[in-house]
């Protein structure tokens, strides 16, 4: 069956009129029947989720704020919290009980017909769940960071591309009236010549130490879990604090390199390309220590323009979390909670003329995507976009694990003259895991 079309004509072939009465087939709630301002069935794109924690579940709600969607089934590897979600969040808002439960995301793709996907798991499982989709031709809305590695990221990329499905990343700061401002400000040359960024991410979480080991609670599969990455006991660490453990993630450097390294690169014109060096320091945790990210992160990305993006933890950063351009004719500073700053206040205070070069203008990340899934248009935060900021931040991490100076090639994406280097581009994957083909 076709996701879009084939599905669409199957629930207006399912309602049927016998003797002048309607009959509706039990798949179809009555929330989706055009009543409260919702639109007709034909009409609404069909979404399910994969991942339902903090993350996943935000989205989930933000994603029901929209009148033109329709949820219909829920895919969690945590049976408490696929269970409750259905039940309090998406069965609660329909008034039914309708909600398709799956802990498998490979039997929720295959018996889901869906015309879009969310997906929010830990960056150790982006690679397979986001090729898995594309190859399913589903659109996705993706969770930054694009992957744990350059090289799963890339293969993303491709995958997108070869089966041409709509993507939006979770890099919602795009949508926001202030990164939107600074950033077109900055791209339209108020600042002048560009001389350097700066790029304040959030300061490490405190350690603690090596946990004793913990039986597995029964509502978890901890070896489907960990998927891809090394065996290892289960210590209580599974939800949110898998972000300070390398084997899922890069800390608060990858956490939110999706975030602002997108900014500075949007703002720079340079978010469809890479840098051509990459050097740095970081500071680890000793031995024994279970979160084993950098706790401290300082490295210099150099683009062929000239220009360089310093990105470091916010307490090394003199405006601290954020985006600084510096330009000949001062700095603009950007950051959440509606920052828009600048070293004189007529740098943002002055409109742009007619001839503005207008970056793309979305007012709901969300709504945004739903909008592309029905006129197939790019989103405001593609999937090539997130390929490039997330680059940057592995870069940055293989700089400071083997404490070189990488060149890399942007065009070719590849470190040159360095072969240990080249190697970190990958990680491993354990069997019999592994990214699907494209």
């Amino acid at each position: 069956m076709e996701n879009n079309g084939s599905r669409r004509s199957f629930i207006r072939n399912s309602v049927s009129v016998v003797a002048g009465t309607m009959i509706l087939p039990n798949i179809i709630p009555s929330s989706a029947l055009g009543m409260n301002g919702f639109l007709a069935p034909s009409d609404r794109i069909v979404m399910g989720s994969i991942g339902v924690g903090s993350q996943g579940t935000s989205n989930l709600r933000d994603f029901l704020k929209l009148k033109d969607i329709q949820y219909v089934a829920l895919c969690d590897l945590d049976s408490g919290h696929l269970e409750n979600v259905a039940q309090t969040t998406v069965n609660k808002f329909y008034g039914n009980t309708d909600c398709r439960k799956y802990q498998d995301y490979r039997e929720f793709l295959e018996k889901e017909k869906l015309d879009a996907v969310c997906i929010s798991v830990p960056d150790h499982w982006h690679s397979i769940a986001y090729i898995s989709a594309a190859n399913k031709k589903i659109a996705v809305y993706g969770e930054k960071p694009l992957a744990r590695s350059i090289g799963e990221s890339q293969q993303i990329v491709k995958a997108v591309q070869k089966n041409k499905i709509v993507w939006q990343t979770g890099s919602w700061q795009r949508s926001l009236a202030n990164f939107h401002k600074g950033s077109e400000l900055v791209f339209n040359g108020r600042l002048g010549k560009i001389e350097r960024a700066e790029v304040g991410l959030p300061n490490a979480t405190k350690l603690i130490g090596m946990p004793s080991e913990k039986p597995v609670p029964p509502e978890i599969d901890w070896d489907f879990w960990l998927g891809s990455a090394p065996k290892v006991p289960y210590r209580g660490i599974c939800h949110w604090n898998w972000r300070w453990i390398l084997d899922y993630s890069g800390g608060q450097l990858t956490d939110w390199a999706g975030h602002h390294i997108d900014i500075a690169h949007w703002g720079l014109g340079l978010d469809r390309t890479g840098p051509i060096e990459v050097s740095g320091t970081g500071v680890y945790p000793p031995a024994g220590e279970l979160y084993n990210v950098p706790m401290e992160f300082d490295f210099i990305a150099k683009y062929k323009t000239g220009v360089e993006i310093r990105i470091a933890n916010s307490s090394r950063i003199p405006k601290g979390m954020g985006v600084t351009w510096y330009g000949e004719k001062g700095w603009i500073h950007v950051d959440r909670g509606n920052v828009l700053t600048a070293s004189s206040p007529e740098l943002i205070s002055e409109e742009l003329g007619a001839n503005k070069k207008a970056l793309y203008k979305s007012d709901n990340h969300f709504a945004n995507f739903i909008e592309c899934v029905r006129s197939k248009k790019e989103t405001i935060a593609p999937v090539e976009v997130a390929h490039h900021a997330i680059t940057v931040g592995l870069l940055g991490e293989i700089a400071m694990t083997t404490k070189e100076k990488i060149q890399w090639d942007p065009e070719k994406e590849k470190i040159i003259g360095n072969d240990a280097a080249s190697k970190l581009l990958m990680r491993p994957f354990r069997a019999p895991w592994k990214m699907p083909n494209i």
